[in-house]
Parts: structure tokens; sequence; C-alpha cells
């Protein structure tokens, strides 16, 4: 069963120095356009109405930039070809001061149970260096509405080690975002990504970034005041309150199937993941025409299924079930990964149980030095699933 719908909404009102998500400035006739293209695309991979999944998030971009009646097209469609009332989590996300009375109403009208909103740092100056637009009084009207409007699932993302933040400026901002008691919190380290305004300034040296020792005492500092408000830690940048962890983002750390729509999106699905185009007048006439607006198609055999269960598993603070895995796959981690596992034992990266698979503290701050130990190559795996290489 395909678990998840993922819908990408790419436009915004402004273009942040750090987003590398497919984006575009909003134009209503565009959207419009767009929105039509996305709803051919959804018919042409998804016949039927009321399909089954357990959750659908909606992102972007900022979905929420949409006319209203826009917005409730889409949300129309939405509850056209699934089958909303049977969807465990239904996920959208906002920007600050974004909202209003009449949008809030229309996301609860058509089923909405959970909103994510980015608020990257509590501090106007930084988020002014950041490209946002909003303003730190934006939070804390658009939590009030939330709130009022009966909202209880909320999630919000923050950025760290962000240029010429120091440690005390992040403890600052995380105990103000904490204030708000909210039971979900996304918390990300600043990654430099192509084709971004900090990209540039990076290449050019003008782009002044905390210390590393500094980025691991942020990390530390987040954890520990996490664990103080009792906000638990289940992956490796997120944090929630018992049960209100993201049911769509565990989607993706189980390496369970999932659709993706719209510009950019990607889908993964029974032995191939699926990337759709990416620049807007493309995706838009390849959808409206075909209704298959696909870049490209990666197949997915065993030895990368393989792969991408231990990396994404090891994100989850629960870490790898060794008898889930070996239901999965007929073996044990341990046949193939014996040696990786001990060395990673050995340096105090990973530990083990009867149960379990997982990262230590340490681990956490080094995960991709032991992702890298379980790429397997391809002569090995071969030698061992002669032909199961590029296929599943």
């Amino acid at each position: 069963m395909v678990e998840s719908v993922y819908i990408h909404i790419p436009f915004c009102q402004q273009m942040c120095h750090y987003c590398d998500f497919v984006k575009f400035f909003y134009n209503e006739k565009l959207a419009a356009q767009y929105l039509e293209a996305l709803e051919n695309e959804i018919n042409t991979n998804l016949p039927g109405s009321k399909n089954r999944v357990n959750t659908i998030y909606i992102g972007g971009g900022t979905p929420t930039v949409l006319r209203i009646e826009q917005l409730r097209t889409l949300l129309e469609l939405i509850n056209d070809k699934f089958d909303v009332l049977k969807c465990k989590e239904f996920t959208i996300e906002v920007n600050p001061g974004d909202l209003g009375k009449d949008k809030i109403n229309l996301l609860k009208e058509y089923g909405v149970n959970r909103v994510s909103f980015g608020v990257q740092v509590m501090d106007d100056k930084m988020l002014e260096g950041l490209g946002r637009m909003h303003k730190v009084s934006d939070v804390y009207k658009t939590v009030d509405q939330l709130k009022q409007y009966g909202f209880s699932n909320i999630s919000l993302d923050l950025i760290y080690a962000l240029p010429e933040q120091t440690v005390e400026q992040f403890q600052t901002s995380l105990n103000e975002a904490m204030s708000f008691n909210l039971p979900h919190y996304s918390t990300y380290a600043l990654q430099i990504e192509p084709k971004t305004v900090f990209y540039q300034r990076h290449k050019k040296g003008d782009l002044a970034r905390p210390a590393e020792e500094e980025e691991v005492q942020m990390y530390e500092i987040l954890k520990k005041s996490m664990q103080k408000h009792n906000i638990r830690q289940y992956e490796i940048s997120n944090f929630a309150k018992t049960g209100y962890e993201s049911k769509h983002n565990l989607t993706y750390w189980n390496n369970k199937y999932y659709y993706g729509f719209g510009a950019g999106a990607h889908s993964y699905l029974p032995g191939k993941r699926i990337g759709n185009i990416r620049p807007l007048p493309a995706y838009v006439n390849e959808a409206m025409n075909s209704g298959r607006p696909i870049l490209q198609v990666e197949n997915i055999g065993l030895k990368l299924q393989i792969e991408e269960e231990m990396f994404l598993g090891l994100r989850k603070m629960e870490g790898i079930n060794k008898s889930h895995f070996t239901n999965k796959f007929g073996f044990s981690p341990d046949f193939l990964y014996k040696q990786s596992i001990k060395e990673s034992i050995n340096t105090g990266l990973l530990h083990e149980d009867e149960k379990t698979i997982r990262l230590t503290d340490e681990g956490m701050l080094l995960a991709n030095r032991v992702f890298e130990k379980f790429l397997l190559e391809d002569k090995e795996f071969e030698k061992v699933y002669p032909g199961s290489v590029h296929v599943y």
C-alpha cells in the first residue's frame, strides 16, 4: 500500500536566501494554470476518488500564499481524490502572518488537522538576513490564531548555526520558541545548498558561519532543552510530545511508499523512484498535455533498498528494528553489515542490543560518517545476490 501523498505548491511571496526547494514568485494567473495542471497530473496517475492514504502533506513554497478561492480549489481536489475522513494526518505548511480567519476556517472545513510553519529564528534582524518577510510578532499572532480556531497539532520549524549567530543567541531564540509549548518542533542546522543566495555568498567567502564546535553546542542545547520540557527526540532533527510525531515524515524514515505530485515532487513506488520536472512552465505544459511530467525514473534494486532502509532507519531514535528488517528482506542486518556494525560500535557511534541497532549521542553528531559504512559494493553484493543489484 502507498502510505502517503505529498503535494507541492511552489509559490512564495519572497525567496529565502537558504532555500533550494522548487519555488517561484506568486502570480495569480500562473497559480491558476498550475492548479489545473496539478489536477490533471493527479487524475492521470491516480484514477478514481476517495483513495486511501494514511497521511497527506501540502508543502512548498508556501501553499497558503494562494488566494482563498485557489486554496479552496486545491482542497476540493484533495477531498475528491483522497479519503480525508479516514486519513490519520493532513498537514499544510504556512508562513507566520499568512493566515486570517477565513483561510483557517477553510482549512478546518476541508479536514486539515496539522499545521507546520517555518519560524526559523525568533529574531527580527536574523529573519531579515535570511530573506524572510515575517517578524517575530507574526509568529505570536499565527500561534494565537491557530489555537483560537481549534488547531492543537502545530509544528514549528527552527534553523540554527545561522550566519553570525552565537550560541547565546540560539539559546534565547530557542527559549522563546519553546514558550509556545507546542507539541512538535523540527530543528535543522543551516545547510548551504547550491543555487541559493547563501551559496553564492559562501563561494565569495562572504558568509560568516559559527564554528563547528559552536554548532555542536547548539545541538546539545537543543536536545537538553527539549528533554527539560518533556518533548521527546524521535529523529535526528525532530522532537515531539508523545503522540504528536509526524506520521507523514515517518513514512519517509520507515522507507515506505508515497506519491508526490507537483513541480519537482518525488514519488517512491514499488521498484522505482520518480522525479518530476522542476521548471514551472515545463511542468505545467507536460502535466496538462500528458499528465506525466516526469523528469527521471530511478530503478530501486534490492541493494539500494537495503541501503536506504539502514540510512533512513538510523535517523530515528529507535533505530533499526532487527526483526522487522529480517522479515522484510529475509536475512538479518548482520548478514551484510556485521563488520560495519562492529566497527561503529567500537568507535562509539552505534549501539546494538537484542532488538535494535541505533545511533549513540555521538553517532547523531556524526551520522553521515556512520551512514557511509552501510554503502554496499556492487561486486560484493552480486556475489551474495547475483543479478539483484538493479532489479527488485
